[in-house]
């Protein structure tokens, strides 16, 4: 990674080609490099006028032309930024796309049963499936009635498949609903009025009734119906 001198020599002058995204990364096209950003918890990403003056939290203002700036702003300085022009250096680790076309059911079957971890960590593992975070990982394995703590060789065929459909619809809502907005960090979307296991401990169960229960795997918040997700060991 460039120093910040560097970074300010190699980033000027240069052109924005195109705007994509890997996982949770956005990726800027840029005449001879690529400027990769993640927002981890608290970052916004946005275009203000350059005569705006800059607020408390931004991390890094870049200038555009047009009198236009690309501002990172950061509250909790969890987010990250890269100048590369070898992006395979930071993203080639990554796993699939959970919507694209390399994430199958036999894909899904196939290696779950190559690793021998517990549900929830290995689906939050970005070099095993990447994009998946935590409250979508808690709505999938509920759909699929699959416990957090269940070990992933245990996963049968048919399991699977049902833990690849549900994976896939909980992220389209997701995106469809503008994702959840919980506190001042996650704001904007409405998903959250449609949770069905997370952040809902002690309300009842949308299919049994059951409350929800918490509990803490891999060091992440998790949320589960005990009656609809029974740990089988």
């Amino acid at each position: 990674m460039p120093s910040p001198k560097k970074f300010k020599e190699q980033i000027r002058g240069e052109k924005i080609i195109e705007v994509t995204r890997r996982a949770k990364y956005f990726i800027l096209q840029l005449s001879n490099y690529q400027l990769l950003v993640h927002l981890r918890m608290s970052g916004d990403l946005y275009i203000i006028n350059s005569s705006e003056k800059p607020e408390k939290h931004d991390r890094l203002i870049i200038k555009l032309s047009g009198n236009k700036s690309l501002v990172f702003n950061d509250t909790r300085k969890f987010g990250r930024v890269w100048l590369t022009a070898n992006p395979d250096e930071i993203l080639g680790k990554l796993g699939p796309e959970p919507l694209g076309k390399e994430f199958t059911p036999q894909w899904l079957f196939t290696s779950l049963h190559k690793k021998h971890r517990q549900l929830k960590p290995i689906l939050l593992d970005q070099t095993f499936l990447a994009g998946l975070g935590n409250i979508y990982t808690d709505e999938a394995l509920h759909i699929a009635r699959l416990h957090p703590l269940g070990i992933s060789d245990s996963v049968s065929q048919k399991q699977a498949k049902v833990l690849h459909e549900a994976i896939r619809k909980v992220l389209k809502e997701g995106i469809r609903r503008n994702g959840a907005s919980i506190d001042w960090v996650y704001r904007g979307g409405e998903f959250q009025n449609y949770f069905r296991v997370y952040d809902r401990e002690g309300e009842p169960c949308i299919v049994c009734g059951t409350p929800i229960q918490r509990l803490v795997v891999g060091q992440r918040g998790t949320h589960v119906c005990p009656e609809c997700q029974k740990l089988t060991r």
